[in-house]
């Protein structure tokens, strides 16, 4: 005998009933015999119906509202118990959904369970997962690509939904975005506009593949749509560098100018920019220790609970190199031993550079190097960072073995860089920076 319709108004009736039951015995009070009754037919009826069910329609069930539900048992993640809800108006169509749903869960082994957008789910995962692992300034460039592409392009999007194809809309958008913000909301762009590079194109698409494997981690996405696609291939950029010849017009100069003892550190080591700006007068010896930067962080709250940073005020601070090749310490040699002397003094701690005796903003120092090239009739398209390159290229011309090179830059892509990292190889070190010295002593 199949087993008698239960309606949504069947439900509504008996949800009613028992909830003034609950209430009369909790005052103590008998209910009415007619209300008793009422609610035993209810409660038989509700039971045959939910018991006897067509097959492929286990669990299925109509709420108060008349959708028609069923729920399917997960893997659980975190060793809780997981389900999937599925709801429909149409019974047929929410026992439709069920037989797709285990066909995923059989492909995939997991289904999402949640229907986070992609606005929300990156906010999510800026707000509370990235920091636990990415350090601050590198997450303010991740929220840079974020807010500016990744959310107005696919924010409106479920991330369960997201497809191959929006992932190449993502890179083709970008790819065809004007680098000039002033030109991005013209219909018709200039001819010869310069657009983003593939490079940032590869950072919009490596973000939101992270995020995305956050959220398959969790069980809010059964695959990360991200590896479907081919990244976009990074420009191969190479940067401008000061020649042999202009290096030594530049310290020529350099000995005219009150702040000339910081550019020519900067020649001299090849060290990043905040490695200069952070270098304490206690690290400075008969060796340069390029442990430290100085970095502006907008936010110290976020940062990664074993990140090391040392606060110098306001939004300033000294933090660790993003890797361990950056931990380094080279040999200080003539004539930076000098310039460096005639700078520090009797100075035992505290920053070796200062601008009016505050720390170096970071960006304030850019735009100092820029004029710096001006004043000294120097092409004005090598940046500070070019500064690295310069030394590179004085190293290879002098003779100075590759893996050698590598050490005191700090560059971590050659594996022969790590047997380099020891006080044995000091002599080697020290012999590398001579040689620079005497190349630019010709």
């Amino acid at each position: 005998m199949p087993s008698p319709r239960w309606t949504a108004e069947d439900e509504r009736n008996y949800v009613a009933d028992r909830t003034v039951l609950k209430k009369l015995e909790a005052r103590g009070e008998e209910p009415s015999q007619w209300l008793a009754d009422e609610y035993a037919e209810l409660s038989e009826r509700r039971k045959q119906a939910k018991r006897r069910r067509p097959k492929g329609e286990g669990g299925v069930y109509q709420r108060a509202d008349g959708m028609w539900c069923v729920s399917l048992e997960l893997p659980s993640t975190d060793g809780k118990r997981r389900r999937k809800v599925i709801c429909r108006r149409d019974k047929g169509a929410v026992v439709a959904e069920l037989r797709n749903a285990k066909k995923e869960l059989e492909k995939h082994g997991n289904l999402a369970t949640s229907t986070f957008t992609v606005e929300k789910w990156m906010q999510h995962w800026m707000d509370d997962i990235a920091p636990v692992k990415i350090r601050p300034k590198t997450l303010a460039g991740y929220k840079t690509v974020v807010n500016g592409y990744i959310i107005p392009i696919l924010g409106r999007k479920r991330i369960d939904k997201l497809t191959a194809q929006d992932v190449r809309t993502l890179h083709a958008t970008m790819q065809n975005t004007p680098k000039d913000p002033a030109l991005r909301g013209l219909k018709d762009v200039p001819e010869g506009t310069e657009m983003l590079s593939s490079t940032y194109t590869l950072l919009g698409h490596n973000v939101l593949s992270t995020a995305l494997k956050a959220a398959l981690r969790e069980g809010h996405v059964t695959v990360n749509v991200c590896e479907n696609v081919d990244r976009p291939r990074a420009r191969i950029t190479r940067q401008k560098a000061l020649t042999l010849e202009q290096a030594i017009r530049l310290l020529q100069h350099l000995a005219t100018r009150a702040d000339g003892p910081l550019w020519a550190t900067y020649l001299l080591t090849g060290a990043r920019r905040g490695e200069i700006l952070g270098l304490e007068a206690e690290r400075v010896t008969d060796e340069l220790d390029l442990s430290w930067q100085l970095q502006r962080i907008t936010d110290i709250s976020k940062a990664p609970a074993d990140w090391e940073y040392r606060e110098l005020g306001g939004t300033l601070y000294l933090t660790r190199p993003k890797s361990s090749a950056g931990w380094r310490v080279i040999p200080l040699v003539e004539p930076l031993k000098s310039i460096l002397k005639l700078q520090m003094g009797d100075q035992a701690e505290g920053l070796v550079f200062t601008r009016n005796g505050k720390p170096w903003d970071p960006d304030r120092a850019t735009k100092e190097w820029n004029k710096l090239l001006v004043e000294a009739e120097l092409p004005t398209d090598v940046v500070l960072h070019g500064a690295r390159h310069t030394l590179v290229d004085l190293m290879f011309e002098a003779g100075v073995h590759e893996t050698i090179t590598q050490e005191i830059v700090g560059h971590s892509t050659a594996a022969m860089t790590r047997k380099y990292k020891s006080k044995v190889n000091s002599p080697q070190l020290t012999a590398a920076m001579s040689s620079l010295s005497k190349l630019l002593e010709q």
